[in-house]
């Protein structure tokens, strides 16, 4: 993956594929000839050349590619240490705690934030040890940044937020930056509210150090969810077995797209797990669109993640055919049971349509050129097809469709559906500040160099301004931001991708879920394209209008509502 990556950099600075493109460029009457996504991809392949330098003399240009081997470097070591465990002399800590980490002789190892753990000791303890400084980690940091930024003001641009946002749906940092700040402000009196609940709950467990700090957090939210709507997992788990899920998304996707799912025999050798399964995707009139492969279960060394991944993109092929997509959806589900198939919980169910939608965006893309198949498309666009699959997995007349006790056969009550869907409001306004907390330490840390501060006294200003909770003395959670490396500058990508979705869901699905014409439309001006139009104008051609920032605020916040019918029937 390196040395392609560093092929692709070398390519990048190629002055004759660069100056044959820019005469294609230049010629209006070809130009003109060109059908919009052609004339997009050749355009979008001049991006590259231009912020990969291809416009400096020939020592600034290897310079660059220099730079572009010492960041993909930084950013391997980066990922890897914010991924290794801090150890501690067990005796620091009280003896009874000492069971909840991992112990070598003497030391205890801190792998985790333990965020679930009852004990608000244990929580205490992995939030100050995992999150204790690291000098070469912080080293790495600091040097990312400044490669970064050095790298963008070196091909032209301001910043390296200014270069990364280039081609996106926000377009440039200034509209992130307006985005986050509206939204914390709409989110600041529920986010408030929030943490007085957090700290009232905590009073009631822990009288004696009531006070709310970050550890908290994940923990009392999900207290305040299981205690108010008294939510369950394992009364939801029968009802969602992986066949009935299967089954409401190949339902679904029939009644919305025209579109079924068919299993079929994998050939020796062709898969990498004998557990793996090969689904063909398939349209009602237009035939086979391609396949996906079905990683879902547990196994040693598997990665713990839920995602989805290319094995070929969709192009057309010089013969007139159409190479069709082939992708992978991994995600980690406990094998069946003697005595019970497959059951997942409702978190596991939601996944399961997430990771789908991202597979549908890769199967309907029908674009000409593999550049711009499926979802390589802006990363603030890439997440909608995925995040409105959500929406779709939280509407009872959906899941109504499939979910089936495995054992009676007894439909999932619609109150359970609805005092699910209602919990997640729980503690959200907080939940959502915290990303929007993350999001604008992303812009900071990838906007003006050099930095005015330290990035941990950078990290403890905006969480006091923007997230609301205290900073915590020797901690420098930063340095387990993973999210930096793949999202540099772009992790406020998450929020404006949910806004799109809840947008596009209420407009045009929450009166009919199944609503064929509107599918269509998904399809046609959304899905089909890939990363072949700009984003901003698929959501003009679904939404039928150009949304503004504060659409998308606005969007975002309405989600926090309660539902009326719900609270009075709980009440």
């Amino acid at each position: 993956c390196d040395s392609f990556t560093l092929y692709l950099s070398r390519l990048n600075t190629d002055v004759e594929l660069c100056q044959s493109l820019r005469r294609l460029l230049a010629d209006e009457i070809v130009v003109s000839s060109l059908d919009p996504e052609t004339r997009r991809v050749a355009e979008l392949f001049m991006f590259d050349f231009e912020i990969s330098g291809i416009h400096l003399d020939e020592e600034k240009r290897k310079k660059a590619v220099n730079l572009n081997v010492r960041i993909l470097d930084l950013c391997n070591e980066f990922l890897t240490g914010a991924h290794l465990p801090n150890k501690i002399d067990k005796h620091v800590l009280p003896e009874h705690i000492w069971y909840n980490f991992t112990a070598e002789g003497n030391y205890l190892e801190v792998a985790g934030l333990h965020a679930d753990c009852p004990d608000d000791l244990v929580r205490e303890a992995a939030y100050k040890i995992f999150l204790c400084p690291n000098a070469e980690q912080l080293s790495r940091l600091e040097e990312l940044l400044a490669s970064r930024n050095s790298l963008a003001q070196l091909v032209g641009y301001d910043t390296f937020a200014h270069r990364a946002l280039q081609g996106t749906m926000a377009r440039n940092p200034e509209t992130v930056r307006q985005f986050l700040e509206k939204l914390s402000d709409q989110l600041s009196k529920r986010t408030q509210k929030d943490f007085e609940m957090m700290t009232e709950m905590k009073m009631k467990v822990n009288p004696r150090n009531s006070k709310l700090m970050p550890w908290d957090h994940p923990y009392y939210s999900g207290v305040l969810r299981a205690e108010r709507y008294n939510i369950d997992p394992g009364l939801y788990c029968p009802f969602f077995s992986l066949g009935a899920c299967m089954e409401g998304l190949n339902s679904l996707f029939s009644r919305l797209l025209g579109i079924s799912l068919y299993a079929e025999q994998t050939q020796r050798g062709e898969v990498w797990s004998e557990d793996v399964r090969k689904l063909a995707v398939v349209h009602e009139t237009e035939g086979l669109l391609g396949y996906i492969y079905c990683d879902f279960f547990q196994r040693p060394d598997k990665p713990h993640q839920d995602c989805h991944f290319t094995v070929r993109g969709g192009r057309q092929k010089e013969n007139g055919e159409y190479q069709l997509p082939v992708v992978v959806l991994m995600l980690n589900l406990p094998h069946s049971t003697r005595g019970a198939p497959t059951l997942l919980s409702p978190g596991m169910m939601e996944n399961l349509f997430h990771e789908m939608g991202h597979a549908m965006h890769s199967m309907l893309g029908r674009t000409r050129y593999q550049h711009v198949t499926g979802t390589r498309c802006p990363t603030d666009f890439a997440e909608v097809p995925s995040i409105l699959m959500e929406y779709f997995a939280n509407d009872y007349r959906v899941v109504n469709q499939f979910a089936r006790h495995y054992r009676t056969g007894q439909p999932l009550p619609k109150n359970m559906v609805s005092r699910l869907c209602e919990s997640k409001k729980v503690c959200a306004a907080a939940d959502m500040q915290l990303q929007v907390f993350y999001a604008a330490l992303d812009q900071i840390y990838h906007g003006k160099h050099p930095l005015k501060k330290s990035t941990t006294e950078i990290l403890k200003e905006t969480q006091e301004k923007v997230y609301g909770l205290p900073y915590v003395p020797n901690t420098a959670w930063q340095l387990r931001f993973s999210h930096l490396v793949g999202y540099g500058a772009k992790y406020y990508s998450y929020l404006m991708s949910r806004a799109v979705a809840s947008m596009v869901w209420k407009q045009c699905f929450a009166q009919d879920p199944f609503n064929r014409a509107m599918g269509e439309r998904y399809r046609r001006e959304m899905l089909a394209h890939g990363g072949g139009k700009e984003p901003i104008l698929m959501v003009q051609g679904m939404l039928q209008k150009s949304p503004s920032v504060d659409d998308f605020v606005d969007a975002l916040i309405s989600d926090l509502d309660q539902d009326f019918e719900t609270f009075i029937m709980d009440s």
